[in-house]
């Protein structure tokens, strides 16, 4: 397994490979001791091992306990910045686990969809109260959209023209069935 490396401000791994999975690598956390936490991160579950209180703590949960991959906005270290973090996101916030965190905003869309895409999550945007909300209309897991254009007449036509005007067959004119004969192959 591969081991992320923890930035020393943010306390998220620098940069996970959504390819490279499963990876392990510490978060903060304020609730346990030491003010960290482990998380291995695989394609079906996440583990959370943790202490709080000289207890040990492991946490299992599916994949399907997230409701999705988010972009969260978070305060920077200035004023006029602020931070963006790709969340994968559970219905108890505790559970959050930060998937890439920036200060700029170049890489965070193909981040994005890159984790939503490899975990199989839907892409939510988190408001700034802390609402999610799904960017695009989905039914189940498929996206609704409307129809591309079509290609008929189009600028840059990509099929010859003889085969655009191909018209469908003719079901009335049938094969000729042969019924109550003895052999179909006459043999001289």
């Amino acid at each position: 397994m591969e081991l992320g490396r923890t930035t020393a401000q943010s306390g998220c791994p620098s940069r996970l490979d959504p390819a490279h999975l499963p990876v392990r690598f510490a978060a903060p956390d304020a609730a346990a001791d030491g003010g960290e936490r482990r998380i291995l991160l695989d394609r079906g579950e996440v583990m959370v091992a943790r202490h709080v209180g000289r207890t040990a703590m492991n946490i299992r949960l599916p994949m399907r306990s997230f409701r999705g991959v988010a972009v969260r906005v978070l305060p920077g270290i200035t004023e006029n910045f602020d931070r963006i973090a790709i969340v994968l996101a559970h219905r108890d916030r505790a559970l959050d686990v930060t998937l890439y965190e920036a200060d700029h905003d170049a890489d965070v869309v193909a981040e994005w969809q890159t984790w939503a895409s490899t975990l199989g999550l839907p892409l939510l945007i988190e408001d700034l109260d802390g609402r999610l909300s799904e960017p695009y209309s989905r039914l189940g897991q498929v996206q609704i959209a409307r129809p591309g254009p079509r290609r008929r007449r189009s600028f840059l036509a990509r099929r010859p023209r003889f085969l655009m005007r191909r018209k469908a067959g003719h079901p009335d004119r049938d094969a000729e069935v042969i019924r109550d004969e003895r052999e179909i192959i006459a043999r001289n």
